[in-house]
């Protein structure tokens, strides 16, 4: 019986062993003086630098806690845009992306893309109309035409056109130098989506 609980401790203790050894080896997130984030097996402490937590952000409809979701309305769309770039969270970009039809080819390439907007800082999110055709001159009301005919003729065109895109001005890391990227949209499942 003793030998038993010898070898019901020794096995414990090779179960625990490892697990004591994982704790040991965190990984800790920290912000130094210059405000680099710096990851270290040490305290935040003992390089002088604070503890970090990634910033959560604010989604429209959300509660709090990140979803990748459908973003139903554009200004969702462009909220999670600043999100992501502003985490420089490829992952978050990418999940508003559509997806659908890409070959593995083309999706490594869209990600390398993705992950060059994010490491850019964003100044502007803009709407992309399609080019509109030119209206025609209003023709000259006929003196003799009743009130709905009038009124019909000189109606001003039918409001303006649904974006077609989303363009982003950033600048190339610390220098001045402006970066455009372009976004194409599209609805589907009830939810916009981004392309390339």
């Amino acid at each position: 019986m003793r030998s038993f609980v010898m070898l019901l401790i020794s096995l414990c203790m090779l179960c625990w062993a490892p697990w004591a050894h994982a704790q040991a080896q965190r990984v800790n997130r920290c912000t130094n003086a210059q405000g680099e984030t710096v990851f270290t097996d040490r305290s935040c402490d003992a390089l002088g630098a604070t503890a970090r937590m990634p910033a959560r952000a604010s989604s429209v409809g959300n509660t709090g806690i990140y979803r990748a979701g459908c973003a139903r309305r554009l200004s969702e769309l462009t909220g999670q845009i600043r999100d992501a770039v502003s985490l420089q969270d490829v992952n978050r970009l990418s999940s508003i992306y559509l997806w659908g039809n890409v070959s593995d080819a083309t999706a490594n390439q869209i990600i390398g893309r993705l992950e060059s907007v994010v490491q850019r800082p964003l100044i502007d999110i803009a709407p992309v109309y399609p080019d509109a055709p030119v209206a025609p001159a209003p023709l000259p009301v006929d003196p003799n035409a009743t009130l709905a005919e009038a009124v019909e003729a000189t109606a001003p065109p039918v409001g303006r056109p649904r974006p077609i895109g989303l363009r982003l001005e950033q600048t190339l890391g610390s220098t001045a130098t402006p970066a455009r990227t372009v976004f194409g949209l599209r609805r589907q499942y009830g939810c916009f989506w981004i392309t390339l």
